[in-house]
């Protein structure tokens, strides 16, 4: 790599363009000063990409004979070549580092993209001496932020989890139900207080040794354990006790009738027991589960997976699947005009402008959810205000959003459920009444921070300049993913945008208000999530469906009507598919289901 390094270095520095494979003067001192070290080093260095085919080297013999440099390979080529190479070995990141740091000028950027491209999608190859593996690789633009169920709080961590391990039961969307996972029964007593799970016989972690009570209540032990963002889920567990070798009971403080289908999230997801023996780091480092799929490879550069093949579920089609995550400036070039077996549109690209044979399956799903405008409660300021921030709703009318941006935006959102957001009437509130909300708000110029994750930037930047437009000053800060996980820059906002998958519904809901590293939960006013906490243990005591989300809607009418949240749009999901990939879907986390996928011919 420093060969390759340095071959480019001198090539740009002494011209290799304009010489088009001639030699061209250089000193070895000249040589030495373009590769900062010794003219000694510099020999070394000559000596080695020599040896390597790619220069050759004249010394001047003589008084006032010049030393020649001749290069034989160009520098876009090479350039395309190493970085090929690189992705081959996995090294996907290295290759957009050497793109990036000596591929200005040329189009060898494109090119890598448009080679990389041709590598996703569902292909046969060998795999770790296997030949015929059916294989799913895709990129994605995001970081894996954790496998750790217990601190999971994104979608596409969520989904990848749940290709890792498997939870005691599972809510099946289609069906509308509950239906068994790990554990095969459960009951629970008269009050909602005592619930017990009975587990599978035969269920193997992927290394090879059988899951039991002992892993389950280590799991649930360890998600209540302080400093772990999902425990709100336990808040009122007393004990969890292995009452078998496979059976577990829970003891809860207070009626939860919903305690099955929290054990249905993602945070339930089942450990081994004290992490198999290792420490903290160096278990998530390859966790174990006893999922469809097992993990093999976890870098900031790649996500691999292999099937399990012993999944007591039923054996998925797949052999394995190749998540490759691609820096996010990448996003735009990498999808746009060029053919992919699975390729996806998302953000803020049109239909239109998505290449994709006519013969292609389009499959399109609208996102259970919304994305929103929320207030941090918690920073001094004009967030404060209640009468500046229902200024602001009138000010950011969700119908020009959707309008202006398009893209992924294509309902008006008033409610956090598309459905919900429908009932609303669409009325825009005429420039003087906005003008005449902001003189009784009393709002005296000041300026506002915006921070948004990278994704949400035009929704950013739509906000900051619709407020501009009636004098509210607004800083926009997009954060990329290390940023949006910073609690001192979350903190520094007046206020943010964010969404939210309601994939197990009311669970999400709820994780909404308590997860400790959610936004809409971490600029609560300690009032406020007091009362919502008050409102949501009422919904848990309750065996009526109809009375719980009269709970849950309270809170979400409050919060609206108060404007501590202002909702903006609900997305569409779209992916567009090669016709002899089959099974595909949408999850309720808005992933492709890997499980159900696969290959006609």
């Amino acid at each position: 790599m420093l060969v390759a390094e340095r071959y480019v270095t001198l090539y740009d520095r002494f011209g290799g363009d304009q010489a088009g494979g001639e030699p061209v003067e250089a000193t070895l001192e000249e040589l030495a000063e373009a590769l900062f070290c010794t003219p000694r080093n510099a020999k070394l260095v000559l000596k080695k990409l020599e040896e390597d085919g790619l220069v050759c080297w004249l010394p001047g013999r003589g008084r006032g004979n010049r030393s020649h440099l001749a290069f034989k390979q160009n520098k876009e080529s090479f350039l395309l070549d190493l970085a090929m190479s690189k992705a081959e070995e996995g090294e996907y990141r290295t290759s957009f580092d050497l793109l990036s740091s000596y591929g200005e000028g040329t189009e060898v950027r494109a090119k890598f993209l448009s080679w990389l491209n041709g590598r996703f999608g569902y292909q046969k190859e060998t795999v770790r001496g296997l030949t015929g593996c059916d294989t799913l690789r895709f990129p994605v633009y995001r970081s894996i932020q954790t496998l750790d169920p217990a601190k999971v709080n994104y979608a596409f961590d969520s989904h990848v989890i749940r290709q890792i391990y498997d939870r005691l039961l599972t809510y099946d969307e289609s069906a509308g139900k509950i239906v068994p996972g790990l554990a095969h029964a459960w009951k629970t007593d008269s009050e909602g207080k005592e619930w017990t799970f009975y587990l599978r016989k035969g269920v193997m972690f992927h290394d090879g040794r059988e899951m039991t009570a002992d892993d389950v209540v280590y799991t649930f032990e360890r998600l209540r354990s302080s400093g772990m963002p999902n425990r709100w889920m336990l808040r009122h567990l007393v004990t969890v006790e292995a009452a078998g070798l496979r059976t577990v009971r829970f003891v809860l403080s207070r009626p939860n009738w919903m305690f099955d289908r929290y054990l249905c999230s993602s945070a339930g997801s089942i450990l081994p027991l004290n992490l198999n023996g290792l420490s903290e780091e160096a278990y998530w480092r390859q966790p174990v589960g006893t999922g469809p799929f097992q993990l093999m490879t976890l870098t900031e550069e790649r996500v691999e997976l292999a099937v399990n093949p012993g999944y007591y579920a039923e054996r998925p089609y797949l052999d394995g699947v190749d998540i490759i995550i691609l820096p996010e400036d990448c996003e735009q070039l990498s999808t746009i005009g060029l053919p992919a077996v699975m390729q996806t549109y998302d953000g803020d690209k049109s239909e239109a402008e998505v290449n994709y044979a006519e013969d292609w399956q389009g499959i399109a799903r609208l996102c259970n959810g919304s994305t929103m405008l929320t207030w941090n409660g918690n920073k001094p300021g004009w967030a404060q205000n209640e009468a500046f921030r229902k200024a602001v709703r009138l000010i950011l009318d969700p119908v020009a959003m959707q309008a202006e941006l398009g893209g992924e935006r294509v309902l008006p959102a008033y409610a956090l459920r598309p459905e919900d957001s429908l009932q609303f009437a669409q009325v825009k509130a005429p420039a003087a009444e906005i003008r005449q909300a902001l003189a009784r708000s009393g709002y005296d110029g000041a300026q506002l921070r915006l921070v948004v994750h990278d994704k949400y930037e035009r929704d950013g930047r739509w906000i900051a300049d619709r407020m501009g437009s009636f004098g509210i000053a607004v800083e926009l800060f997009p954060a990329n993913w290390a940023q949006v996980g910073d609690p001192v820059i979350i903190a520094s906002a007046d206020f943010t945008v964010n969404g939210i998958i309601l994939a197990e519904d009311e669970v999400c809901e709820i994780d909404m208000y308590e997860h400790e590293e959610c936004a809409s939960s971490t600029y609560l006013e300690s009032s406020l999530k007091q009362w919502i906490v008050g409102q949501i243990d009422k919904a848990l005591a309750s065996r009526d469906v109809a009375s719980r989300r009269g709970c849950l809607r309270d809170i979400e009418t409050r919060l609206r009507d108060e404007c501590h949240i202002i909702f903006l749009h609900h997305r569409r999901l779209n992916t567009y598919i090669h016709p002899s990939v089959r099974g595909a879907s949408f999850g309720s986390n808005g992933w492709i289901e890997f499980k159900q996928i696969w290959l006609e011919k």
